[in-house]
């Protein structure tokens, strides 16, 4: 049973490629080489949101095929699609578009650690979630028309029992229909995982800006802090493929336990 379910979610990935353009011919000028250029082709693939994240795609001899391009330069479109957390190789089943699960979260996308080091997952209560409409900002910062639809969403995150971030978070509804207060909720994983399980939105990069902030009366309650705490503030946007925002969203840190560390490059085996 378990082959029979492989091959039909193969040859479902096979049809989705099948249906999209050839490889773009090198023009004059164009400097491109043919491994990006079949990376770019896999990326708009994966972008359509037709492959599932439980699905493997084809093989590097089928996409080789399809692409009437040598397997070693397939290999190294996939090879940098894997090191850039795009995909994922699974030994015995194929080539997956990378779940986001704790783990991946922590490695990639959560910047917040114990001042010894150390980083936790942290619990979250959800505080508020209400449709509204995008005002100037936050319709530049989705890309999307001014009073267009939104999901505003306030996260609380504890770690180790105590309240440290509160997430103040904005979503198109565009891309999210349907969405509601109980199945956001009711999520079995991270957010990022959510947005790809439920609606094939992969994030794969943020960008992330750094200020200062106090605690103002509504938000030191919620942080169990004193008025004008002086705290770590950062907006972040996330971005799908084809730089599409996926998500905006401002962070407060309480970082009197807690630092945001970004280590370019990785962090070292030791942590420091």
């Amino acid at each position: 049973m378990r082959r029979s379910t492989k091959k039909k979610t193969t040859e479902r990935s096979t049809r989705v490629l099948r249906k999209r353009h050839k490889v773009p011919r090198r023009t004059a000028g164009q400097i491109l080489p043919l491994y990006k250029r079949i990376k770019l082709e896999v990326t708009r693939t994966l972008s359509s949101s037709e492959i599932q994240a439980t699905e493997p795609l084809p093989t590097e001899k089928q996409l080789a095929a399809r692409y009437g391009v040598s397997v070693g330069t397939i290999r190294r479109a996939m090879d940098d699609l894997v090191a850039e957390h795009i995909l994922v190789r699974q030994q015995g089943r194929g080539t997956f578009l990378a779940p986001f699960n704790a783990e991946r979260l922590l490695n990639r996308f959560w910047p917040v650690f114990r001042k010894d080091g150390r980083r936790e997952i942290p619990i979250v209560q959800t505080l508020l979630f209400a449709s509204e409409r995008a005002d100037r900002a936050i319709a530049e910062a989705l890309a999307i028309r001014k009073g267009a639809g939104i999901y505003h969403i306030i996260n609380l995150l504890l770690i180790g029992g105590n309240p440290v971030l509160l997430d103040d978070v904005r979503l198109a509804e565009a891309l999210f229909p349907g969405l509601t207060e109980q199945n956001f909720v009711s999520r079995e994983t991270t957010m990022y995982g959510f947005y790809q399980n439920r609606y094939g939105v992969s994030v794969i990069r943020t960008v992330d800006r750094l200020t200062g902030a106090v605690a103002d009366p509504e938000t030191a309650r919620r942080l169990s802090v004193p008025i004008l705490t002086p705290l770590l503030a950062f907006t972040r946007i996330a971005y799908t493929f084809d730089d599409k925002p996926v998500e905006f969203r401002r962070t407060l840190i309480d970082t009197t336990a807690y630092e945001y560390r970004n280590a370019i490059g990785g962090e070292s085996p030791r942590g420091g």
